[in-house]
């Protein structure tokens, strides 16, 4: 563990005030899941809670289907970094943290069909995407809460994503978001 040299007390409601620049840092939000853990030393570690990350194994199923049928590079993501990659370069992406761009993208709900041309093609995660000309994205939404998305990525130039490839990625974002509220 790494020591920040902030102390915090405890109110009398048993409440610690996480400061602001850890909350940045880890990209922590109001209104965030922590999950709270505990060792024999008497440590408390607080662990942001991705409910999507639940889903790891199944996601990457799911991913793995789906890039056999389409053809494409499958990301799931959950609102902080890509949690399954099937189909293409999975040590580039898997685990990555997603760009701010794709972060406010699923903050908004909005689903995404472009081309490297574009002016709306936005990066999955922060560092560049070598090779990657078109993308669809949809968000997953479970109990009314974005909570990740799924994204069809494609390198072939010549190949155009149309209506099936929004389609089949909406139908994928739909099926884990009840996969969550079970």
């Amino acid at each position: 563990m790494k020591a920040t040299g902030i102390v915090r007390r405890i109110d009398d409601l048993g409440r610690v005030v996480v400061p602001k620049e850890i909350r940045r840092t880890l990209r922590i939000r109001e209104g965030d899941p922590l999950e709270i853990f505990t060792d024999r030393e008497g440590e408390i570690i607080l662990k942001k809670y991705s409910p999507i990350g639940e889903l790891g194994t199944f996601a990457k199923q799911y991913a793995e289907s789906l890039a056999q049928t389409t053809g494409h590079m499958i990301c799931v993501t959950d609102r902080d970094s890509i949690i399954a990659t099937a189909g293409g370069a999975k040590k580039d992406y898997y685990g990555k943290s997603i760009s701010p761009q794709l972060e406010q993208l699923i903050q908004e709900r909005e689903n995404l069909q472009a081309t490297s041309a574009d002016r709306k093609f936005i990066p999955v995660i922060q560092e560049e995407m070598e090779g990657i000309v078109t993308e669809t994205i949809c968000p997953i939404i479970s109990e009314g809460d974005a909570i990740g998305s799924v994204i069809l990525l494609g390198r072939d130039a010549k190949a155009r994503m149309g209506e099936v490839e929004q389609k089949v990625a909406a139908t994928a974002a739909n099926f884990l978001g009840r996969q969550m509220e079970q």
